[in-house]
């Protein structure tokens, strides 16, 4: 096996005035937005389909009845 090695890698630093950091931080937090999708679709297609599904299996329980 290869030994691992560390590498040292050098950071950029970048000197910003104050004004700058505030208007940088200020624009980030502007940018960000809250993720609230709507399912309302989704849940319908959901109880659509639980319905059908509960339907075929009482179906299929009361033609084992019947075709013993």
């Amino acid at each position: 096996m290869a030994k691992k090695t560390n590498r040292n890698v050098s950071k950029a630093t970048v000197v910003t005035s104050p004004e700058v950091a505030v208007k940088a931080t200020t624009r980030t937090r502007l940018s960000v937005t809250e993720f609230n999708p709507d399912y309302t679709a989704i849940k319908g297609d959901l109880k659509r389909i639980a319905i059908l599904a509960g339907s075929f299996f009482v179906i299929l329980i009361t033609l084992s009845f019947f075709l013993r």
